[in-house]
């Protein structure tokens, strides 16, 4: 196992995972040892653009957190990330980095890619981090990439093109407290108004 290999935590990408006869889009997660401390089903499956996942895999029902060396990470995988619901939920139970390996398409991509890393990243302050393969135009379907890691201010501060590429990054956990500090928006929330009392 890489993980063990190199000392390392690792959260995959997802893969087909099967259960009892049924199958789904898993994300797994290793811890330093090399030991599967984690995995999460995806909740939200996409159906658009003639990609229908419900017809080959299930929904996932349980949302995931993950403690490695004592940093926080909320587990989902690609259209999750459409669900603003599911990222506040994990940053309020103390997620501190959001990840979501991911493949939008070439509409989808240009348009929305940045726009809602950004956004998950500002509405929850958290760091958003998202992981999609490069761009194959031999393949049938076709990766926007663009790697993406944005801050807590909602700011990218690092972002790949459609091309095989890696880059290490440093996360400055002290930006989430800072953040916090300045702008209070969880500890401002008003959940107790959020409901309606149809008339």
């Amino acid at each position: 196992c890489i993980a063990k290999k190199y000392s390392i935590n690792i959260i995959g990408g997802s893969y087909i995972t099967e259960k009892k006869g049924e199958y789904f889009n898993t994300c797994p997660v290793f811890d330093r040892k090399g030991n599967l401390v984690a995995s999460y089903s995806k909740m939200h499956l996409y159906a658009y653009y003639g990609c229908d996942e419900d017809k080959y895999v299930k929904r996932g029902d349980s949302p995931v957190l993950v403690d490695l060396d004592g940093v926080k990470y909320g587990l989902t995988i690609c259209y999750d990330i459409r669900f603003p619901e599911l990222a506040k939920l994990m940053a309020e139970a103390g997620a501190q980095i959001l990840f979501y390996p991911g493949a939008f398409n070439m509409t989808t991509g240009p348009a929305h890619w940045e726009l809602t890393f950004r956004s998950r990243a500002l509405d929850n302050q958290v760091y958003c981090v998202g992981v999609a393969p490069a761009l194959n135009k031999d393949a049938s379907y076709h990766s926007y990439g663009h790697s993406i890691i944005a801050n807590p201010w909602g700011e990218v501060i690092v972002q790949l093109d459609e091309q095989e590429n890696m880059e290490i990054a440093e996360i400055d956990l002290e930006e989430i407290k800072k953040v916090r500090t300045e702008l209070p928006l969880l500890k401002n929330k008003r959940s107790d108004l959020y409901k309606i009392n149809l008339i």
